[in-house]
């Protein structure tokens, strides 16, 4: 008996390990739900706190998805006064798949708590993160503690676009891929003038974006520590190659002066034109309507520290909410929009596509009016990884723009700024914490 009772014990011992092995090796999260009938009826509900409008997603995604999926209702709830997250969530309102880029990812789907692992269904369905650009996997795998929280469904990075217009009136030649930020100081330069009583600038940029994608990437908050990261010199590199150095000029003092603000309007690049190079995300050409204006792009300028590394990318990831209850259906949709077939189509209409594949980045921007300029130039830089990404993120930005224009008017020596910043950012996160 003592011999079969060992055995036995000896069976449950190898039996238990098998169980042991078998569930270590599964991913962290829930497990996949047991496949549906996907043939079948379902209403999926998409949110984004970006505030896009109904128009804006049924063009790049929900008139497509409708196509492709005729058996689904499509419902897309733009955030609008009383159809905010807290409005939707206090109200227990359904969402099954919350979109965001990844700048307002964790103040969006994680402060609400609805992030839900996907490593399942995405093992089920057998995608392939090698596929994708590696820094939109690298910053979701960080955001989900190893888990996968959302997939990147569309991406984009800076570009420095010009007015060919105002480079031919003072004779200057254009810009060229691969510039540094010294090349661009120096054309600056060449083009701060004014002209028959008209004030140009040599160059704008949306600082918000600067900081955001910004090629260290440095965080505004140390995700570890909780506490701004204004320390880190290449901070003061950032503020002076960019903003600090082209402001000494005596046309840009006029213009803060008279304004109180920086050159960071994309009006003045493509509706005043009196901005002759202006740096912003690189779908500005589809965003506005560039047609009456003389205009090409070239590859980001890139810090001497960091030779042919650009922006960060900033994708948009698609998220399966955990209250879903159509996960696996808002799975396949999911799968659709990462595939060749919709990444192609988006590529064309001048959304950068998240994959690898050269076929799809060849086709950018090729089924619209851009299609003679140079947009390749989005490809020229190696995308800098994306910068950790914390609650405080949203709020440490305004303390670390705050100080800009006393900054570039002279008025504010950095070291005081800098000291500013960091106080500034710890009550703020103090406030957030209480």
């Amino acid at each position: 008996m003592r011999a079969k009772a060992n055995i036995m014990m000896a069976g449950c011992l190898v039996l238990t390990s098998w169980l042991a092995g078998c569930f270590n090796n599964q991913p962290a999260g829930k497990p996949a739900e047991p496949s549906v009938d996907l043939s079948q009826p379902a209403e999926l509900v998409f949110y984004s706190n970006s505030g896009d409008t109904v128009e804006s997603f049924d063009d790049r995604f929900g008139n497509a998805i409708r196509k492709k999926f005729p058996q689904y209702k499509i419902t897309y709830l733009q955030k609008t006064k009383g159809q905010t997250l807290d409005e939707l969530m206090a109200a227990n309102a359904p969402i099954d798949i919350y979109w965001e880029s990844v700048g307002q990812f964790v103040s969006g789907l994680i402060k609400y708590k609805l992030e839900y692992d996907m490593t399942p269904l995405i093992q089920k369905n057998n995608v392939d993160l090698s596929r994708f650009e590696p820094t939109t996997i690298e910053a979701m795998k960080a955001i989900s503690n190893g888990g996968m929280y959302g997939l990147p469904v569309s991406n984009n990075n800076m570009a420095l676009f010009y007015n060919k217009d105002i480079f031919d009136r003072f004779g200057v030649p254009y810009p060229k891929d691969g510039m540094t930020w010294d090349d661009v100081v120096e054309l600056n330069k060449k083009l701060t003038r004014t002209d028959n009583g008209k004030a140009y600038l040599g160059f704008g940029m949306s600082n918000i974006h600067y900081f955001r994608l910004n090629s260290f990437s440095i965080p505004y908050v140390d995700p570890k520590t909780e506490k701004a990261t204004i320390t880190d010199p290449r901070w003061k590199t950032i503020y002076e190659s960019a903003i600090l150095r082209p402001a000494q000029l005596e046309g840009f003092q006029a213009s803060i002066e008279s304004r109180n603000l920086l050159p960071e309007a994309d009006t003045m690049f493509w509706k005043d034109q009196t901005v002759a190079m202006y740096g912003y995300q690189s779908y500005l050409f589809v965003q506005k309507d560039l047609s009456n204006l003389n205009w090409d792009m070239v590859s980001y300028p890139t810090f001497k520290e960091l030779p042919g590394v650009g922006s960060q990318s900033y994708p948009t990831y698609f998220s399966i909410t955990n209250t879903s209850k159509y996960k696996e259906q808002a799975m396949e949709v999911i799968k659709y929009l990462i595939s060749v077939e919709f990444q192609t189509e988006l590529s064309k209409k001048g959304i950068m596509t998240v994959l690898t594949d050269k076929n799809v980045q060849s086709v950018f921007g090729q089924a619209g009016y851009a299609k003679d300029k140079n947009l390749k130039s989005v490809f020229f830089n190696q995308f800098a990884p994306i910068s950790p990404k914390t609650l405080y993120d949203a709020e440490a930005e305004k303390g670390f723009r705050a100080p800009l224009i006393p900054l570039a008017q002279g008025k504010k020596d950095i070291n005081t700024a800098f000291r500013e910043i960091e106080e500034s950012v710890a009550k703020t996160i103090a406030d957030m914490k209480k």
